[in-house]
């Protein structure tokens, strides 16, 4: 297999994307989870641009590594300055980093206009850099900022850019397309040319993917002749992000045969999409190609059909290869087949000709018109199951609850819940404050059940979610939450529905109780 080497910059060009603020700890984990995905280089960030970077650069020395190189990124020296007097880069030497990446200008509309200076100075600037750093023992990237704009307005001058860190000794040109607007054609042919004109040279593609283009050009460009390429985890980067690493590595390995990372990580990836998602605090696309949950999600009932038969009927790779799994979601387009695998995992004796199943898809088709969406709560829908067949003892009634709301809040608590519980005969009342009524309302009940339930500390929230189902009836819509709950071995996810948020949390608080409960009898 042909070798690329993924170049990965989460923690530079990712964090500029609107809503990313990593701390140096958030910095550190990532850089552990790509190390063990096998990536080739960690672009980590400009450790002159703020202190933050400056300490992680400090600590991440001391990291063993066991594929990944960190790099530093800055720029080339500045117009009229002498690299030795230049503070940017004397802190990308400080950074102790063994590989740096210098940025530079490659269209000559960005020298004159936006450098302010000539074309010229700006070569001098880009080999004066190299060569510095060259000497000090560094490996060299170059990214030729705005290279396939330039190269169209004027390939001349973009390929004397290149040629300029080249015979510098830089030991890789990374091509950029800064605005994301070229197309995979004009990728291909423009990348062609260089690696044509720099055969002795790594050739890298950098792109961003605000044509929504930033994959295919990527993966285009490695079919002209580039082997390095630079990207982040779930495309994060500036406006429209930048080259998402997390479709462009199985398309280059699994589908192409080109060697990206070690076979094995290939199983880390969709953990290691979900974790990077996870510590920039933002949701992970669940429709994302090969890491998202629906990747592999099945819904109709003739697809799930062929699914069981043979899963390349609607399924281009096996999603175990990534990491993912195959979902078959609870609708009412799942088909019986389906629904009968959920319900027997209750039930194995009924059939999908039991009256008790066509009772059970009469009710979940009722239950869907209402707006319940079972497809993202399987864990209510088995409840649902328990309940119609009988199989299902409640651990507790609610006998009432009173929400009081103050504002302004008071140190974030401005509601307050008065509880009332029934558990077997015992009647428990409690009083518990919150940030929100459903923040009140949950530690309300857990307060008061986990004297009795103790497994019920066990529950994290993990995740809450509220749509609204039909806006036009303004504030007296009905809406939809749901909650994904975890206790560390089993994350699960339930759903309350109702025109009353509060009463529509409160189901699937419930709910996820019930099942935390209910796995721990069964384990036992």
């Amino acid at each position: 297999m042909a070798r690329i080497s993924i170049y990965d910059s989460t923690l530079r060009d990712g964090a500029q994307a609107q809503g990313i603020s990593y701390s140096v700890e958030d910095k550190l984990k990532i850089v552990e989870r790509l190390d063990a995905l096998g990536v080739s280089y960690i672009e980590a960030g400009n450790p002159g641009s703020n202190p933050k970077d400056l300490e992680f650069f400090a600590r991440a020395a001391n990291l063993q590594l066991d594929h990944a190189r960190i790099i530093a990124f800055g720029a080339t020296r500045k117009v009229g300055i002498r690299v030795p007097e230049d503070a940017g880069l004397q802190s990308l030497l400080k950074a102790g980093t063994s590989a740096i990446a210098i940025f530079g200008k490659s269209w000559d509309y960005q020298v004159l206009e936006i450098l302010r200076t000539t074309l010229d100075e700006n070569l001098h600037m880009i080999s004066d850099t190299v060569r510095y750093l060259k000497q000090h023992g560094k490996e060299v990237v170059f990214d030729a900022e705005h290279f396939f704009d330039g190269y169209k307005d004027n390939a001349e001058y973009a390929l004397k850019s290149l040629a300029a860190a080249a015979e510098a000794g830089a030991d890789s040109l990374a091509l950029c397309d800064t605005n994301g607007g070229s197309f995979p054609d004009e990728i291909f042919e423009i990348t062609r040319i260089v690696c044509a004109q720099f055969p002795d040279t790594t050739v890298g593609i950098h792109c961003h993917n605000d044509s929504e283009m930033a994959v295919a050009n990527s993966i285009r460009a490695v079919q002209a002749g580039a082997t390095q390429v630079q990207g982040t985890i779930n495309g994060l980067g500036e406006r429209c992000g930048n080259a998402n690493l997390c479709s462009i590595i199985p398309n280059l390995q699994l589908k192409l045969g080109l060697e990206c990372i070690p076979a094995a990580a290939m199983r880390n990836l969709t953990s290691v999409a979900r974790s990077v998602s996870e510590i920039a605090n933002l949701p992970l696309n669940e429709k994302a190609p090969y890491v998202g949950g629906h990747a592999f999600a099945h819904k109709g009932g003739m697809h799930i059909d062929a699914v069981v038969k043979n899963p390349i009927s609607y399924e281009h790779i096996n999603p175990e290869l990534v990491g993912n799994s195959r979902r078959v979601l609870m609708s009412e387009v799942a088909g019986r087949s389906t629904l009968l695998a959920r319900i027997n995992a209750i039930d194995p004796n009924l059939t999908k000709d039991s009256p008790e199943t066509r009772k059970i898809i009469d009710k979940l088709k009722e239950l869907e018109h209402e707006g319940y969406q079972f497809e993202a709560a399987e864990s209510s829908f088995d409840l649902v199951v328990r309940k119609m067949l009988g199989r299902y003892t409640p651990f507790f009634e609610l006998v009432e609850f009173k929400v009081i709301t103050n504002e302004p809040a008071v140190n974030d608590v401005n509601s307050s819940v008065i509880i009332k519980v029934r558990v077997g005969d015992q009647e428990v009342l409690t009083v518990a404050e919150g940030d929100g009524p459903v923040n009140a309302l949950d530690k309300a009940v857990r307060k008061a059940l986990e004297r009795l339930y103790p497994a019920i500390g066990e529950i994290r929230l993990t995740d809450y979610k509220v749509r609204v189902l039909d806006s036009d009836k303004a504030s007296a819509a009905k809406v939809r939450v749901l909650i994904e709950s975890s206790d560390g071995l089993d994350n699960w996810t339930t759903i309350g529905v109702s025109t009353d948020i509060i009463n529509a949390s409160w189901q699937a608080l419930v709910d996820a109780m019930d099942v935390k409960l209910l796995r721990d009898q069964e384990r036992h």
